[in-house]
């Protein structure tokens, strides 16, 4: 297995940084708990910041132009200078205490996005997949904990998915916005998987919360290919840049202040090289 060591590229200090996506030569992510949606450009060290009035769960870029937004438990069009807020989908109205999690779209540019409970109890969430066309919100798994992960390989015709605390990855088979035949393709048990990415050669980079880093693990055999190690406990997302090289978001929200004089650069933003680029990200094509 190979070892690659990240570096802090922004010491951002977020309470839950989660959701990178590179778009537009820029990488853009959140922190939930702060309300928080951040962009930020590499080459001229420019950042923005953005305050919005729930818990940002996602921010996913729209073809049209903005971002589809997970606010609380609602889903909103975004965009980022107007300031914006358009409500698209309120699918759990009748289920109080819940909000929305990690996102991701398909090949199609639908949006798949997750939900959990506040409380993170058990069961409370489920998996939406949101139409391009039409805004309709489908529920398409159930009973989930903690939604998170998302990723399909590069033909597309696999979906990767996490529910946090089964510490697996399970694949669907999926053809034209539908999936069937769950099983399980990785075991995981250092660590929670949280966000996920896809590369080129079809492996997936899976960041562990509590395990200290981002691992790299083929779906296909199960077999670990390398570990990102990452001085923070808590990783929680990644993604990877236009020319390659992974960006890992990163949680400071469970420290307390012993904690932090041991990991005094949780919450911020890491990066690493890698020798494959990601598959390319879909916007949302509504």
């Amino acid at each position: 297995m190979k070892t690659i060591h990240a570096a802090c590229i922004q010491p951002a200090g977020a309470i839950l940084g989660e959701g990178p996506v590179w778009h537009q030569n820029r990488l853009w992510w959140v922190d939930i708990e702060r309300r928080e949606i951040h962009s930020w450009d590499p080459n001229n060290q420019g950042a923005r910041v953005w305050i919005l009035p729930d818990r940002v769960g996602f921010a996913v870029p729209r073809a049209a132009g903005g971002f589809l937004v997970g606010l609380g438990p609602k889903i909103v069009a975004w965009e980022p200078e107007k300031g914006v807020l358009q409500s698209i989908v309120h699918p759990e109205a009748d289920i109080p205490g819940n909000r929305f999690n990690d996102a991701k779209c398909d090949p199609q540019g639908n949006l798949w996005a997750g939900t959990m409970a506040l409380s993170e109890r058990t069961g409370c969430g489920s998996l939406y997949r949101i139409n391009a066309q039409g805004w309709e919100a489908t529920r398409r798994v159930a009973e989930v904990s903690i939604s998170n992960g998302l990723a399909w390989s590069p033909d597309g015709l696999t979906m990767y998915y996490i529910d946090s605390p089964t510490r697996r990855v399970d694949a669907f088979d999926y053809r034209d916005g539908e999936i069937f035949n769950r099983r399980c393709v990785v075991e995981l048990t250092d660590g929670f998987p949280d966000g996920m990415c896809s590369d080129a050669d079809g492996n997936l980079w899976i960041a562990l919360w509590g395990g200290w880093g981002v691992v790299c693990h083929d779906p296909r055999t199960g077999k670990r290919i390398a570990k990102i190690e990452v001085p923070v406990e808590a990783i929680t997302s990644c993604c990877f840049g236009e020319q390659g090289g992974l960006f890992i978001t990163t949680a400071s929200r469970d420290l307390d202040g012993p904690g932090h004089l041991r990991q005094p650069l949780a919450g911020g933003i890491f990066y690493a090289e890698t020798e494959t680029r990601g598959v390319p990200v879909s916007s949302f094509a509504g």
